[in-house]
């Protein structure tokens, strides 16, 4: 057998086993982990939100609630100065030189994709914070509704992904924006575990239904159903607040106008 022929068997076996890798991980990516999923609550007491579009999920939840407060563990003061109107936490793992060195999608440095895709790499943690939940251009937006206790696994899924020092979030860098920073993150990112498997194991440790390989953002998004109308809730918890905003404000008035009378 010449040299030649066994290139030729080589590329032809290796070809082959990338199709089938392919293949294989295309078909996990498309099936479910529960055939029939577990029921969630339908009243939106614990909810979060997840965020994807074709490359990118992101976790949101809220900046506290009466079972979890991430001001107890983040230092919210070093994200940006629009602390004080923060009512929601963007959550997002991945490769840490990748997530300090592109700006936006559209300046995608292809030297830094490659590295991302072909090697093992150190996980940042991209955290950012919101007067309410964005709907960003070209992304779904999904809305979960959990049990207490699965709400408390999955915050705390979060909390346990970043890197500490001295028992406080390891941060390495301020976000492009103004309002974000960046942490060093446990575990490492490579093409088989990305950003949307992060979000698939946080989203399994809080019993909702994800796909056997959640590499892929589209993968993850398909599996996730909303659970109930959190938008709305949202909308009617503002309208509530603005509400008994307005009326302490009539009774200030009318106090003030008769103590001038």
């Amino acid at each position: 057998m010449t040299d030649r022929s066994v290139w030729k068997r080589v590329g032809f076996y290796g070809l082959c086993g990338a199709l089938a890798a392919i293949a294989l991980l295309t078909i996990a990516a498309l099936t479910p982990r529960q055939w029939h999923a577990s029921s969630q609550p339908a009243d939106c007491r614990f909810s979060v939100y997840v965020s994807g579009g074709a490359m990118h999920t992101n976790f949101f939840v809220p900046v506290r609630n009466e079972t979890f407060d991430w001001n107890q563990h983040l230092d919210l003061a070093t994200l940006g100065k629009a602390v004080t109107n923060y009512r929601y936490l963007q959550f997002g793992w991945g490769d840490r030189i990748f997530y300090l060195e592109t700006p936006s999608w559209d300046q995608i440095n292809i030297f830094s994709a490659l590295r991302s895709l072909l090697l093992q790499n150190p996980a940042a943690l991209f955290v950012k914070g919101h007067p309410s939940v964005p709907q960003y251009p070209n992304e779904t937006l999904k809305c979960i509704s959990l049990s207490r206790g699965n709400y408390l696994k999955l915050m705390h899924f979060i909390k346990a992904s970043f890197q500490t020092n001295q028992g406080k979030p390891l941060r390495i860098g301020t976000g492009q924006d103004g309002d974000s920073s960046f942490y060093a993150a446990t575990g490492r990112y490579s093409s088989l575990r990305t950003c949307n498997s992060w979000v698939a194991e946080g989203l399994r440790t809080a019993d909702v239904n994800t796909p056997l390989w959640g590499g892929l953002a589209p993968a993850v998004m398909r599996q996730l159903k909303d659970t109930c109308d959190c938008g709305h809730k949202e909308q009617l918890a503002i309208e509530g607040k603005a509400g008994v905003r307005g009326q302490k404000e009539r009774l200030k008035a009318r106090e003030d106008k008769e103590a001038g009378g």
